[in-house]
Order: structure tokens, then C-alpha cells, then sequence
């Protein structure tokens, strides 16, 4: 069976089953939106508010991230596995949205509060509330992405579903990127400053206003400022994590028969050739795209020394990434996902690559490089998840068990030691490099912070496009193993 007869076997009318509502697709992006209040925060500016806001040294931030991924070594899995041991009238994963998403808002806004400590009660702190951050967010992130492989059966519908989950993601990314330096240097600023520019007296005058950025030139306390956007964020993804729970629903099981037994489940996993590349590709994107995004503060301030286009540079990619990720599912139609996969993540290294030419002065050229290499790498985004959906089915057509949740909590536990590694290495760079918090920077330390935004990153992307050459469940693959669940399935019930 070729591709295209593959591809178009999919959308026979018998794949019909397993197809969700607009509504509910929309609903279920609300939950990955909510998410991206803290993901992006932490991918972007966590470590320049350790740095540059709370005073604490670069290594030391790279050690704390790193040292941290190993309470989620333990974290992960188990909540994955409680995910799926939970049997309530609303299902394994949909719960722990409603359950959590209170704490989850409260962690965030102790994590970015700053107190008069000194070093060593500083560190301390952070190591404390970053931890209880993680865990509460790993409480919710885990089985919201474990929800994507029990709404629909349908592997072409779970794609799109991704689809809807990034389209929900990049949307707050474009908010949290352009507007969280933004809003902690207004919600900073003395009540007098701020009523100068009232919101609710003036709401448009007062957008233009703080669309114009003119205000980061105005007096603020930045401890304050992180701690109260932290606070908003968190209002808002209180909400959007209800709505998700609210709307979707869940609708694939795992076998009656099948009774728990963890220490199977890992062996199964970490066996299987699907799931090993695919954890191993998502840990070297994610340290790629750390490395870069938390760069780009240092790289707007020192090298460009134009601190005002981080926001609109952010913005620009996370809206290149939303385009892609819009036009995946037709795409995703017409190729095949591992082939479509490979190509983004190859050549959109090679374009992260070209930032090595670019001069301060090359804005443009920055801007349309960033655009481009954003555009092409977003295909990936709602793959990935698609893909590890793809994985859990394989797992049960070959062994007859399914662990949606521990797959899950493995691919959230790899983008996490992404984020720790990419931080670690962004604190080493920095450090190696003689890197000196809000001073002139040396030619070596502005080298280095080069090396960050280009060619290092482009290495990691295009290491990870020749480890996905292994992966072994291209479209024609997935045909067989839906076809054989479903046979099952009907065998199970006693359907004709």
C-alpha cells in the first residue's frame, strides 16, 4: 500500500468514527493556552528574572534548573500512572484541570515574589517555589496532554486536534512574549504614574499608549511589577483551564482486562523504538528553542542595544509559528508526518544558523530570518504531540496494553529536562562566556551570546532532524494499527 492510498483510506467514510466538534477542539486549545501563561514565562524570561531582577548569578540559575529535573524524574511518571489509575464520572485526565488549576495560579505568583533575603536564602527560596511550581504544573500539563490520546482514535483528528491545542498555545505565546516585559514595568510603576494612564477611563487611548512601549522609559520597581503579572496570568488561565474541563470530553479506554503494573509499563516504553526517538528529539528541540528564547533578552539588550524589539522580535515568532501551525492538518494530509517532520526541523535549523551573519544593525534581516525559521519549524509543534498519541496506539495493538497518561508524562517529563538543560547550558554559555549582569558586555561575553542565538541552536535542530530518520511509524504504519485496534475492539464487545 503506497502513501497516497494510505492517506486517503483515512478519510473514508468508516474513519468517520472518532471525529470531534468544532467546539470541542476549541475547548480543548483553552487548556494549552492556559498553560503558556507559565511555559512561556518559563522559556523566555525565567531566567533573566533570576538574573537581572532577583540578583541571582547566572551558573547558579543554570545549576538550580537542572538540578530541579530531578524531582520531575520522579514526578513525572507517577503522576502520569495516577492519571491513569483515576476512575472518576468524568474520566482519568479531565479532573485534574478543575483539581489544580487554583494552586497552579498561586505557585506562579509565589515563585515571582521576590523577598529581602540574602544570597544564599535567595537561592534557597528559588530552588523551593521554582520545585513546587513545576510539580503543581506538572499536576495539571500531564494529564491535559494525555487528553489529546483519549478524545478521538482518529490519528488524522488528533492531528488536527494538535492543531487546535498550538493554535491555542502560540495565541497566549504572542501575549506572554510582546507583552509580559511590557506589563511588569507598567504594573511596577508607582499608583501615581500608573493614573496618569488609566485603563478603565480610557481603554483605547490607554492600548495605543502601552502598545507604543514609550513607558519603559519611566521609573518602576520590576519585583513588584513580575510579581503582579504573575497575578493576572494567573486569573486568566483559572479560567481558561474550567473552560477546557468544561467543554471536552473522553471517549478511548484502555483494555477492561488490563490491570496496573508500572514496572511493565516503563520496560514497554523504553523498548520501544517510537517512543525512544521520539523522546529523544523533543529533548534536543526544546534546549534548542530554551537556548534561543532565553538568549533574546540578553541579545536585544547587549548586542542589537535595542532592548525595545525583544517584545515585537517574540511576537514575530510566536505569530510565524501560529501560521504553521493553522495549515498543519491540511498539510499533514498531503505528506507524511515523519517526512514533514524531518524537513521542518532540518531546515529550520539551518535558518536559525544564518543569525550568525546578521549585524546589530540588520534588523530587518533579523526579523525576516526569524519569521521564516519560526514558520517552517512550527509544523512540528502539533506533530510531535500527534506523533506520541501515535505512539500509546502502537504500544496496545503490539503488547495489548495502553498507557496513554505514562506516555504522556514521559513526553512532558522530556520537554521539562529540555528546559533544564537548555537552561543549564544558556547559564554556562554565559558564564563561560564572562557574562556580567546589567553592565557593558566584552567582545567574548557578545561572542557568546551569538553562539547562543545562532549556530549552537541550529547544531541541536539539525542533530534532531537526523535522529528522527529512526522513527518508525510513518502514515502507512498507523493505517495497519488503527485498522487492527479497531478489529479488536469490535471482537472485545461482540460487535459483527
Amino acid at each position: 500500500m503506497n502513501e497516497s492510498v494510505a492517506l486517503a483510506e483515512r478519510m473514508e467514510p468508516d474513519s468517520d468514527q472518532g471525529r470531534l466538534s468544532f467546539t470541542e477542539k476549541v475547548g480543548y486549545s483553552l487548556g494549552d493556552a492556559a498553560s503558556n501563561f507559565y511555559w512561556k514565562t518559563f522559556e523566555f524570561f525565567i531566567i533573566f528574572f533570576y538574573t537581572d531582577v532577583y540578583g541571582i548569578s547566572a551558573a547558579a540559575v543554570g545549576t538550580m534548573m537542572l538540578v530541579t529535573r530531578i524531582l520531575d524524574a520522579v514526578a513525572d511518571p507517577v503522576m502520569g500512572t495516577i492519571a491513569d489509575r483515576t476512575r472518576t464520572r468524568w474520566g482519568h485526565f479531565r479532573p485534574y484541570l478543575l483539581w489544580f488549576a487554583l494552586p497552579l495560579a498561586a505557585a506562579g505568583v509565589i515563585t515571582f515574589t521576590t523577598p529581602n533575603l540574602g544570597p544564599t536564602g535567595k537561592l534557597v527560596y528559588a530552588y523551593v517555589t521554582y520545585c513546587l511550581l513545576m510539580l503543581i504544573y506538572t499536576a495539571v500539563n500531564i494529564p491535559y496532554s494525555a487528553l489529546l490520546g483519549v478524545m478521538t482514535p482518529n490519528s488524522i483528528e488528533r492531528t488536527t486536534l494538535a492543531s487546535f491545542r498550538f493554535i491555542g498555545a502560540f495565541s497566549v505565546a504572542v501575549l506572554v512574549q510582546y507583552c509580559t516585559p511590557s506589563l511588569a514595568q507598567w504594573l511596577g510603576m508607582s499608583a501615581a504614574l500608573r493614573a496618569q494612564h488609566p485603563f478603565l477611563a480610557h481603554p483605547i487611548q490607554w492600548i495605543q499608549w502601552f502598545l507604543s512601549r514609550e513607558f519603559l522609559a519611566l521609573p518602576s520597581d520590576p519585583t513588584r511589577g513580575w510579581q503582579m503579572t504573575m497575578v493576572l496570568y494567573g486569573v486568566l488561565a483559572v479560567i481558561l483551564l474550567f473552560l477546557c474541563f468544561a467543554i471536552t470530553r473522553e471517549r478511548v479506554n484502555p483494555p477492561e482486562d488490563q490491570s496496573p503494573n508500572l514496572k511493565e509499563d516503563l520496560h514497554n516504553m523504553v523498548r520501544s523504538p517510537s517512543f525512544v526517538v521520539m523522546l529523544g528529539v523533543l529533548i534536543i528541540m526544546i534546549m534548542s528553542f530554551v537556548l534561543r528564547g532565553s538568549v533574546s533578552a540578553y541579545y536585544f539588550k547587549y548586542y542589537v542595544q535595542r532592548n525595545d524589539l525583544l517584545g515585537p522580535f517574540l511576537v514575530a515568532n510566536a505569530l510565524a509559528f501560529l501560521a504553521a501551525v493553522v495549515i498543519t492538518p491540511a498539510v499533514a494530509k498531503r505528506f507524511d508526518k515523519k517526512t514533514l517532520f524531518v524537513a521542518a526541523i532540518g531546515l529550520g535549523g539551518l535558518l536559525v544558523g544564518g543569525f550568525w551573519f546578521a549585524k546589530p544593525t540588520d534588523i530587518l534581516f533579523m526579523f525576516g530570518l526569524q519569521i521564516l525559521a519560526s514558520f517552517i519549524i512550527g509544523f512540528n509543534s502539533p506533530l510531535v504531540w500527534a506523533m506520541f498519541a501515535d505512539t500509546a496506539d502502537e504500544a496496545e495493538w503490539r503488547l495489548g496494553r495502553r498507557n496513554t497518561g505514562l506516555v504522556f508524562a514521559s513526553a512532558v517529563f522530556g520537554m521539562k529536562i529540555g528546559l533544564a538543560l537548555g537552561a543549564w547550558v544558556t547559564g554556562l554559555l554565559l558564564t563561560g562566556f564572562g557574562y556580567v549582569a546589567n553592565s557593558t558586555q566584552t567582545a567574548t561575553s557578545l561572542l557568546g551570546i551569538r553562539l547562543s542565538m545562532s549556530l549552537i541552536p541550529a547544531l541541536m535542530l539539525v542533530i534532531a532532524a537526523a535522529m528522527m530518520r529512526a522513527y518508525p511509524l510513518d502514515d502507512t504504519m498507523m493505517v495497519e494499527i488503527e485498522k487492527g485496534l479497531a478489529a479488536r475492539k469490535k471482537t472485545s464487545t461482540g460487535e459483527a
